[in-house]
């Protein structure tokens, strides 16, 4: 037996989420029944994060474990060609040691939202990054970020649905970058809560048409409460981009 840790690199829009699910199509689901016609086992593959419907990924981390002898190259050609049509690819694969697990193993996680700030429609970029017609003040966002930086009690900016045990988190990063009408909001953290990202990009588009102050987001952390929230950002804009691991 040996466990791969595998890159993974997808378009969400065809997916109910990285997690196999009952009503719709999975990219879990994709990747293991690619590894069934490579090798014939029902192997199941472990992801860093369980991205939402609709939400991309630059570069997941994963891993499953298989029993043929196969190598890590030809293991990753395979899933490739086995992966078409859907919008899957497998960047990066590898064997690990046994103990290694893409989530539990797992130090740092990163997202990066994308915000096409025009008025024009969108054309390829349809379902790749949310569009906000009105002018975004960069500077104001990128203040109010920074108040959300840190350790907090991040109840206001989690889903009601969310499991994690605490919502208490520590927020290493939330940078706000323009380049011409594009906005990057860019944010890394140990773990995440469900909605987090998306919830704190809401708030940050309200500061940045001038709807909030960036002092009403801090304000709305310490209220500790769902119904503060603003605004939920689409999934459309939010691209997993990374995790680190020991080492």
């Amino acid at each position: 037996m040996t466990r791969f840790a595998l890159t993974v690199e997808y378009d969400g829009r065809p997916f109910m989420g990285w997690q196999r699910q009952s009503h719709g199509p999975s990219v879990q689901q994709a990747i293991e029944e690619a590894v069934w016609r490579i090798t014939g086992e029902a192997a199941a593959v472990h992801a860093a994060g369980r991205t939402d419907a609709g939400v991309h990924a630059l570069a997941m981390r994963a891993h499953v474990e298989v029993e043929k002898a196969i190598p890590p190259f030809r293991l990753m050609e395979a899933l490739n060609a086995h992966l078409r049509p859907d919008p899957v690819a497998i960047l990066a694969c590898e064997a690990v040691a046994d103990d290694w697990h893409a989530r539990f193993s797992c130090v740092g996680r990163s997202y990066e939202y994308r915000i096409a700030n025009r008025r024009a429609p969108l054309t390829w970029e349809a379902g790749l990054a949310w569009q906000i017609p009105q002018p975004l003040d960069a500077g104001a966002m990128q203040t109010a970020a920074q108040l959300l930086v840190g350790r907090h009690d991040f109840t206001t900016f989690r889903s009601a649905h969310c499991q994690a045990e605490s919502p208490v988190r520590t927020l290493d990063r939330l940078d706000v970058v323009r380049d011409g009408d594009r906005l990057a909001i860019r944010a890394a953290a140990r773990s995440f809560l469900h909605h987090q990202v998306r919830s704190m990009v809401g708030c940050l588009a309200l500061v940045g048409q001038g709807r909030w102050s960036p002092e009403r987001v801090a304000e709305v952390l310490a209220a500790r409460d769902r119904a503060q929230l603003g605004l939920n950002a689409p999934s459309d804009g939010l691209y997993f981009t990374g995790a680190v691991y020991p080492g």
